[in-house]
């Protein structure tokens, strides 16, 4: 005589449905920790530590730690999903616990269903921290930043290094204070113009006129002014004293505006508007379209993550679950984040459509946990 397996109560299911949300949640926590501390080391503290060693304000240094966070928990929050996730479930698997979960009447789609339900609630969290909080956060840091650069200029200064101030190139030699032995500016006006600057002792000051972030205070100045359609042809213009000023519009770009501080809506609003001017640069409207796309393709990465984590663990997550679900997480995160970058680099330097150079890790990612999710079935 076979013995069949009996329906679970109601209240028998919801106390292994609300063990599963446990769970899932309870290591997604620990990973978002985890996770967070290893971006805050990494992005923050070593501003915070050049920042100190530049005497900037110990005050200002920690309102400029605090203000970064919105970005580090959106970031964080998708990752953490995922390797999260992985090690419940592989953990789950590997001590039978699914095995419980399938004997109790539960069919893979019934234990998906919580998986993408608490993986959808982290994709709104994080929008809402990437959407409100990200542009309130980083609002705030560059008004800050700029404060302290106008204060302590020489916190933007590293010696022999290369900077990228708006759309001009600057090369700094040594430094000593704020004092700079040798500086180089080249800057590009069009397509068909380069102007390159030369000085020799030069020194960098803070802002003393209405929309001036930095004045550098230039000696032994050599401009020179390319066309770059014909090269014997060109301008040069020799000064014991040259006066440079470094608008706060350089920083913050059109208008004063930057689109990582702005909500899904206004930046939506500012694309329209620049499409509208026919001698806006399409380049720039595609980088700022790209910012649009990450507000939803980084948050909305939680759903996904935990799709895809669903089909890995059960499928190779049967021994040693955990150990693997933690390997096997944080080898998928760096490819998606390397994917992440190699994108937003298409679309900045080769002018990439912006949609797909931000959504193909996404889109990637729920195909694979497709045809993964599809082979789990039918087992």
């Amino acid at each position: 005589m076979a013995l069949q397996a009996s329906k679970p109560s109601k209240l028998g299911r919801g106390i292994l449905i609300k063990y599963l949300y446990k769970e899932l949640f309870y290591y997604f926590l620990i990973c978002f920790a985890f996770l967070f501390v290893v971006f805050f080391a990494n992005q923050i503290l070593l501003i915070g530590e050049d920042m100190l060693a530049k005497r900037a304000p110990f005050s200002d240094v920690a309102k400029i730690m605090i203000y970064s966070m919105p970005a580090i928990i959106a970031q964080s929050a998708p990752f953490a999903t995922l390797v999260g996730f992985l090690m419940c479930l592989g953990r789950m698997a590997s001590d039978n616990e699914i095995l419980i979960f399938r004997a109790s009447g539960f069919s893979f789609r019934s234990i998906l269903y919580p998986v993408l339900v608490l993986g959808l609630a982290i994709s709104f969290a994080s929008f809402f921290v990437n959407d409100y909080l990200l542009p309130l956060g980083t609002i705030k840091y560059n008004q800050l930043y700029r404060q302290i650069m106008r204060s302590n200029p020489t916190v933007v200064l590293e010696p022999n290094s290369v900077k990228q101030i708006g759309k001009s190139t600057v090369v700094i030699g040594d430094v000593k204070d704020s004092e700079v032995s040798d500086i180089i500016f080249f800057s590009k006006k069009d397509s068909n113009e380069e102007t390159i600057i030369v000085a020799g002792q030069s020194i960098l000051t803070g802002a003393k006129n209405q929309g001036v972030l930095l004045q550098l205070d230039m000696s032994e100045s050599m401009m020179t002014t390319l066309d770059l359609k014909d090269l014997s042809n060109y301008d040069v213009l020799a000064a014991e004293k040259t006066v440079l000023n470094i608008f706060d519009s350089t920083i913050t770009g059109r208008g004063g505006k930057n689109p990582r501080e702005m909500t899904f809506y206004d930046l939506f609003r500012e694309i329209k508007s620049m499409k509208s001017d026919p001698d806006e640069d399409p380049i720039r409207i595609n980088t700022w379209m790209m910012e649009y796309y990450k507000k939803f393709a980084i948050p909305f990465g939680s759903i996904f993550f935990a799709f895809l984590a669903f089909s890995i663990a059960f499928l190779f997550g049967k021994h040693n679950g955990l150990t693997m679900g933690l390997f096997t997480g944080i080898i998928i995160c760096v490819l998606y984040w390397a994917m992440q970058i190699s994108g937003q680099l298409l679309v900045t330097r080769v002018n990439l459509d912006a949609f797909l150079c931000i959504w193909v890790p996404n889109i990637l990612m729920a195909v694979v946990a497709a045809v993964l999710c599809l082979n789990l079935i039918r087992k």
